[in-house]
């Protein structure tokens, strides 16, 4: 019904009218439609496509890079996703991953890079608040549940297997 309202006020004032006047959904529909941009879901979704396939691309180059340099398996295994993290929450912090999101829409949504993303982003704009009760305490608003249900999964996933296999 907001969103309603919303409307309504923004015709009341561009056209001039008075009072208060019912619209139906149907209405509303009309109007959103005339109102919102047209949406490009195949150029939306080449660049999601192409966009989440160069941060794999990435990651495959680091662990090239990583397995040049000599390193065992087990070292290549934690680097990798911890050189995407530093790497996505710096790209965060610089303010240029959002600008990639941007243009890429869910292509930057890869798990590891999009669960940095959400961390530095949310720790960035509780900043203000202090480093306990907003830095700390906020970080984990958009990726907690996150965390919170791929823990559950995992659990699910290990009973599942422990009776099966």
């Amino acid at each position: 019904m907001k969103g309603i309202n919303i409307i309504k006020n923004l015709i009341i004032k561009k056209n001039g009218l008075k009072g208060d006047f019912m619209v139906s959904n149907g209405e509303y529909g009309k109007m959103v439609k005339r109102i919102s941009p047209p949406t490009r879901k195949i150029k939306n979704y080449i660049f999601s496509f192409v966009v989440g396939g160069v941060i794999c691309t990435i990651g495959q180059g680091l662990r090239m890079a990583y397995t040049a340099l000599g390193l065992s398996e087990d070292e290549i295994t934690v680097l990798v996703p911890v050189s995407l993290v530093t790497l996505s929450g710096l790209l965060t912090a610089l303010g240029v991953y959002d600008k990639i999101a941007v243009f890429a829409g869910a292509g930057t949504i890869v798990p590891i890079t999009g669960f940095a993303n959400s961390v530095v982003s949310s720790a960035m704009e509780f900043r203000s608040e202090g480093k306990i009760l907003g830095t700390g305490a906020q970080m984990f608003r958009i990726a907690g549940p996150v965390i919170a249900y791929g823990a559950l999964a995992a659990v699910i996933y290990g009973v599942i297997y422990y009776i099966f296999v």
